[in-house]
């Protein structure tokens, strides 16, 4: 007799992205044609030396860095988030409408935990992060697909034919993931005054923002005008990702910016699911914001021409459409007469490249995740992606 399943769960779908590495389990590469993966996002090299010696140095003579400490994080990087970040985005943020959690996914289950219970309803734009979309079907949260079309820019006014009374929350994802795309400041205002209209929160995901080709966000250049509304916390919850900038993945170190009385309601989640962030992720992640910004921007430079690569590789790859292009991802629409999943999985054995298709990004059964791929270059240089348009112009399924 097996044990009880929460039914939620089992309507989940597997994590996309261990699923994929299990399409590598036995398959031998030939010689000369390494494996090229470009299915995560995640940064594989370690952080910058002065950083690693940062978290070194409190590991062996800071005896706080093993305690717990505060639920909501760190004073000190709760102060300087709202520092930079009221400087960068132009607006008025203080101290105690931050908070740190273990990550940018931890974040986004602790904001949705206090909107949205089981028979609610959540609206994503697509093709969605899955993790988001996750979190959602094991709570049982509905999400409800809001379809980007050809530009993969969300509409506001497609979104209010969407709303319904169990709605709780819109998601925006910019730069996107799985998209690429960055979504103009008209796009995201429209959306917020959307939200405040209807008593919704709007829900903004800038994993990716240090790699925003517009803006230089160190230097006080802004992406959307939200920090400038004087009631934004009535509405608007954004949600960060150290991993990215700092190369902090392993120490799982995230935020949110909410109001007061929101984060009072998040405290109760964190609190019960981690106790408090990690110590000395949170001290990595405070040096590397007062000491990293040209660093930083030396990493946004090289994203940026690796960007421009895969740009020029698609408009010669005959058969191919570039659908968006920017942050860490390409996601695009291949020219052949197979689903994408089947493709991906051909393509690890008979080209070595590991990608993951669009029906995890997309609704179940959906057109349009059948015929989409993403591309995650972020970890492959200009040789690599040299190598993988070589490959995928001699790819016949």
């Amino acid at each position: 007799m097996s044990l009880p399943l929460n039914p939620a769960f089992a309507a989940t779908e597997p994590p996309p992205v261990m699923e994929a590495r299990r399409w590598l389990e036995g398959v031998v590469h030939p010689e000369g044609r390494p494996l090229i993966n470009v299915s995560q996002a995640a940064p594989v090299e370690s952080p910058p030396l002065g950083l690693r010696q940062a978290l070194a140095d409190a590991a062996l003579n800071d005896p706080a860095a093993h305690l717990y400490g505060p639920v909501l994080g760190l004073p000190a990087l709760r102060d300087e988030i709202a520092r930079q970040f009221s400087v960068a985005y132009g607006g008025t943020i203080g101290a105690q409408e931050v908070a740190i959690t273990q990550g940018c996914n931890q974040a986004f289950c602790a904001v949705m935990a206090t909107l949205a219970g089981a028979g609610d309803e959540v609206i994503l734009p697509t093709p969605w992060y899955f993790n988001h979309k996750m979190w959602l079907d094991m709570t049982g949260v509905r999400a409800v697909p809001l379809d980007t079309g050809a530009t993969l820019i969300p509409d506001a006014a497609a979104a209010e034919a969407l709303i319904t009374p169990r709605t709780r929350a819109i998601v925006l994802v910019t730069p996107n993931n799985p998209g690429g795309v960055e979504y103009p400041a008209e796009t995201v205002a429209a959306f917020r005054d959307l939200a405040r209209a209807h008593g919704l929160a709007l829900i903004i995901d800038e994993t990716y923002r240090d790699f925003d080709s517009r803006h230089s966000i160190e230097l006080g250049g802004r992406p959307h005008d939200l920090f400038l509304d004087p009631g934004w916390q009535d509405t608007v919850v954004q949600l960060y990702s150290f991993s990215k900038a700092y190369r902090l993945t392993g120490h799982r170190v995230g935020s949110i910016v909410a109001g007061a009385a929101r984060l009072a309601e998040v405290e109760k989640f964190l609190d019960t699911v981690a106790i408090c962030p990690s110590q000395l992720g949170q001290i990595g992640a405070l040096w590397g914001m007062r000491n990293l910004g040209q660093w930083v921007a030396g990493e946004r430079d090289e994203i940026l021409a690796r960007r421009t690569a895969m740009v020029g590789g698609f408009a010669a790859l005959a058969g191919w459409k570039l659908l968006g292009c920017g942050a860490y991802f390409a996601y695009v629409e291949h020219p052949f007469d197979i689903p994408s999943d089947a493709l991906c999985k051909r393509l690890v054995t008979d080209a070595s490249l590991l990608m993951l298709p669009g029906t995890m990004f997309q609704p179940e059964g959906s057109a349009a995740g059948k015929r989409q791929i993403r591309i995650a270059f972020a970890n492959v240089d200009a040789a690599g992606i040299a190598e993988m348009f070589r490959r995928l112009a001699a790819f016949r399924p």
